[in-house]
């Protein structure tokens, strides 16, 4: 042992942890945390906890999601490109909160990794920030936690809860659907943030397909594709919930478009959706070739080009599907709502096929 050794305590630094290296990722993200604000924000970052003015209401019901982005990380990190996982965390947890009517108030965030680069870390949080300006949400603060001995120094995981608010008597769910009601699918940007696993299994680690390729279907790489950004649909939600008589929505993550629509539609009724209304995205159809893989596995682990489903008013279908159409959403009507012909069952039914690619 050297004089140095004798002489030397341990420190956080020697375990691996880099509290300067922290606190520079805080100089850098700072100014773009602050963008992604409210009016009733109420203090700054670096506080023990986020201040947040609730506001006027009658009967305020908050809600109340967490989510991740799950193996699509794998992939950002592949590629070395960080500035887009932030919008999917985001999307992941808001356009939960708008299902119920609720408007997304604000985020908290948490970023582990095995070890903090900077640069990285603003990175996604650049990506946090401006999905919470496009959602129309404060970015609340969040926590950034280095875990040597636990993660490789490339890797990280990012999570976040989200909290919204509605009014008692502006709830929507699935207590507010009827027979006749319209079913209006949004169409999604890609994958979004779900099937990754499966994703993965068959382009990259089977076929050997590389993030760098060009895929002539795809119109652009591999990579690009699958880090499209999950589309934010929180706004657009609000504004059809706002002028149109909107019974629910359902926003359409891992389970797939006929599983996550059942859980909006009550005992007694049946959504049935037609397939030929549409054609799955080119990377659904990627996916199912490269892999062989049968659509009911497909459809139950993919959005397959459904991102968001509203539950509308006949009256009001062609309205809501205007508005739509005005902000720029591809939209399209799905199908209807009709009594269950088992009477006490309920749920959601795709039929039909889809149109040739």
């Amino acid at each position: 042992m050297t004089e140095q050794q004798q002489t030397t305590g341990a420190s956080y630094a020697a375990a691996g942890v880099d509290i300067e290296a922290g606190d520079r990722a805080v100089e850098l993200f700072a100014p773009l945390a602050k963008k992604a604000t409210r009016p009733e924000v109420r203090g700054g970052l670096g506080g023990f906890a986020g201040l947040f003015a609730l506001g006027e209401y009658e009967k305020p019901l908050l809600a109340a999601s967490s989510d991740g982005v799950g193996t699509k990380l794998a992939v950002a990190q592949a590629m070395d490109k960080h500035d887009t996982i932030g919008r999917d965390l985001v999307a992941m947890c808001v356009d939960d909160l708008v299902v119920c009517g609720a408007e997304p108030l604000f985020l908290q965030d948490y970023i582990a990794i095995g070890k903090v680069v900077p640069e990285h870390v603003a990175s996604i949080v650049k990506g946090i920030a401006e999905g919470c300006e496009e959602a129309g949400c404060a970015l609340l603060g969040g926590e950034t936690a280095e875990h040597p001995g636990v993660m490789e120094p490339g890797e990280y995981d990012v999570s976040a809860t989200s909290v919204g608010v509605v009014e008692e008597v502006k709830l929507l769910g699935p207590d507010k659907v009827r027979p006749g009601d319209v079913v209006i699918a949004m169409a999604s940007s890609g994958l979004h943030s779900n099937g990754y696993s499966l994703a993965r299994h068959v382009l990259l680690e089977t076929a050997g397909l590389p993030l760098d390729g060009h895929i002539d279907e795809l119109g652009r790489t591999l990579g690009e594709e699958l880090l499209e950004p999950t589309r934010i649909y929180a706004k657009t939600c609000l504004d059809l919930a706002a002028e149109c008589e909107i019974h629910t929505f359902a926003h359409i993550t891992g389970g797939g478009l006929a599983a996550n629509l059942a859980r909006v539609i009550p005992e007694g009724l049946v959504a049935e959706l037609d397939r030929a209304t549409w054609t799955p995205n080119p990377i659904f159809q990627l996916i199912a070739r490269v892999g062989n893989v049968e659509r009911v596995e497909m459809e139950k682990t993919f959005n397959m080009g459904v991102g968001m489903v509203a539950v509308v008013s006949e009256e009001d279908a062609e309205r809501a599907l205007a508005m739509l159409t005005a902000r720029h959403v591809e939209a399209w009507k799905l199908g209807t709502v009709s009594t269950s012909d088992e009477g006490d069952l309920s749920g959601a039914i795709l039929g039909g096929e889809y149109p040739p690619a």
